[in-house]
């Protein structure tokens, strides 16, 4: 493949308009973007991910959005491989391409590379998703820095997903997760420019605000409640979903529930930003930038 094809990654927090500029970016050069949201992969999952209207799909063709279904096994193992594929067919028409997406550890991946895991058996993961769910994330939390403290101090510990990974790995092999972590990078046939928006903090709550509401009127409620009988899948253990979960069986009001989603979002804003200002090699997003490119 010839040289000097470049990725413009454009990472940060929820709401903070990555999408906007994403596409705005896809139309200046004339190319296509790669979805690097985590929630956005799943088809059944529309209003409460976020994921970018027809009509912004329409003005640049998009990748990994409604890529797989709840019912899929999907992981950022996953993700690398078919994330460099696509690279590599689509720098065959283009020398510019887009990736956005709020999912930092995903990007990572794409760029970087993974480390091997061991398989894990499927009983060991159905049990401690049903330990999860009978004792809350605490017990998650418990049980990881207990058996691998070290990586319990740098993991996001309000994600169950990731609590229950190194758990289960533990499980399986008797070694912590983190001595299966190498930090080794892989090097890239594509050059990589990442970028990450940062609105203040203040109109940043503000837009997850007005974005669950927005939400709600689009028919959130009516869409998690289609998805009840599957509330234990992995994929929809995510925030918007899980607090409608909980008010549909009674744990919650319904107003209770809203103010969960956005208080619960609002965090997750907060954790994004964290991983975004601490990643090596992003840098914040300003517009006089555009000139690079």
């Amino acid at each position: 493949m010839a040289e000097n094809k470049i990725l413009i990654c454009i990472g940060g927090p929820t709401a903070s308009g990555k999408t906007a500029l994403a596409i705005q970016l896809a139309e200046k050069y004339h190319t296509e973007i790669l979805s690097v949201d985590s929630r956005q992969f799943y088809r059944e999952m529309n209003i409460g991910t976020a994921k970018p209207t027809q009509e912004e799909q329409d003005r640049a063709p998009h990748h990994f959005i409604n890529h797989v279904s709840i019912h899929d096994p999907y992981d950022i193992g996953l993700f690398e491989k078919e994330s460099m594929t696509l690279l590599e067919d689509r720098f065959k028409h283009h020398d510019i391409l887009i990736a956005v997406g709020g999912s930092g550890l995903y990007f990572k991946a794409m760029l970087e590379g993974i480390d091997t895991f061991p398989p894990v058996s499927p009983d060991i993961l159905v049990q401690l998703q049903k330990e999860y769910l009978e004792k809350g994330i605490d017990y998650l939390k418990g049980q990881l820095q207990e058996v691998d403290p070290n990586y319990f101090q740098i993991v996001d510990q309000h994600n169950p997903v990731r609590l229950i990974r190194a758990i289960s790995i533990f499980r399986e092999t008797g070694l912590p997760f983190s001595s299966f972590r190498t930090g080794k990078k892989v090097k890239r046939f594509f050059e990589s420019h990442c970028f990450y928006l940062s609105p203040p903090r203040a109109i940043l709550y503000e837009r997850i605000n007005d974005r669950v509401d927005k939400m709600i009127q689009d028919g959130l409620i009516d869409e998690v409640r289609s998805l009840q009988e599957f509330k234990e899948l992995k994929a929809l253990q995510t925030v918007g979903y899980t607090e409608l979960f909980k008010y549909f069986s009674n744990e919650y009001e319904i107003k209770e529930a809203i103010l969960k989603i956005k208080q619960h979002t609002r965090q997750y804003a907060k954790r994004q930003l964290t991983w975004f200002n601490n990643a090596e090699n992003w840098t914040k997003w300003e517009d006089t930038y555009t000139i690079l490119f």
